[in-house]
């Protein structure tokens, strides 16, 4: 009885879904965090009668065939790239990215990461760094003399130096932007990298050609909705459960034509 292998795919991409609710939930506190739906396509169709064959020597056709679906599986999980809400921290190395802008973030294997998580620090050599440790790119050395350090929304770092009453400019931080954000591949630790299907990195200055703009002091949250979240929490075990009872009914029906004398 086919009924319980195509209920058994119900219940199967229900679990996927499930499984990409509850990690939207458990990162509702994550900076920068992207949330991810599921997304499902029905399987093959087994035809035992198809629309427009002729039924007659007249030439008259079948108005509707007859066709069963083998079930369903899920077929991706994109992320919504929508802007999180923006919340202020007090510390004058976060930075929030209000647009499009993704920081380029340098790997130990050589390899550029990208991030909308701005909680940066300064290492051991007052090298600008993400919570990891992984330098931004390009990198910025901000000095022990440094004081009162300022990012403005273009990107620019400047800070006093020791007693010098001008500011210094100590760089300018860049941003990446994608044409398909939805390809960038989660390597997790709040990094995407470029694939195939993002396309490359195109890095520009912030507040220009649309890469979005830089909030000292401000970090991005995650684009998690508890309430959605949890409404289609229980829309996927109300669905997995009747595939269940799909299965509990197809089995009984085998056992009654099992008994058949």
């Amino acid at each position: 009885m086919k009924a319980l292998y195509i209920a058994s795919t119900g219940m199967n991409a229900q679990e996927r879904n499930v499984e990409v609710i509850s990690n939207n939930i458990a990162n509702m506190r994550t900076t920068g965090f992207k949330r991810q739906r599921a997304e499902f396509q029905d399987l093959l169709y087994q035809s035992y009668r198809r629309a427009g064959s002729t039924t007659s020597d007249q030439g008259s056709l079948v108005p509707v065939g007859i066709e069963i679906g083998s079930g369903v599986r899920t077929a991706a999980t994109p992320r919504v790239m929508s802007q999180g809400s923006v919340v202020p921290t007090e510390k004058e190395l976060d930075i929030a990215v209000r647009g499009e802008g993704y920081f380029p973030v340098q790997l130990p294997d050589g390899r550029t990461a990208y991030t909308r998580d701005g909680t940066f620090e300064r290492d051991n050599t007052g090298l600008l760094v993400n919570i990891d440790g992984y330098q931004i790119e390009p990198g910025i050395t901000i000095p022990n003399t440094a004081n009162s350090v300022s990012i403005s929304t273009d990107g620019t770092v400047e800070a006093f130096i020791g007693n010098d009453p001008l500011p210094t400019q100590l760089g300018q931080i860049q941003l990446a932007r994608f044409v398909n954000k939805g390809g960038l591949e989660a390597i997790g630790n709040n990094l995407f990298v470029e694939t195939a299907a993002s396309g490359p990195a195109q890095i520009g200055t912030p507040n220009v050609d649309g890469m979005g703009n830089l909030l000292q002091g401000y970090l991005e949250m995650a684009n998690v909705n508890a309430v959605t979240e949890i409404a289609d929490l229980i829309a996927a075990q109300r669905a997995y459960e009747m595939n269940a009872r799909v299965v509990s009914g197809a089995d009984e029906m085998l056992q009654a034509t099992s008994q058949l004398r």
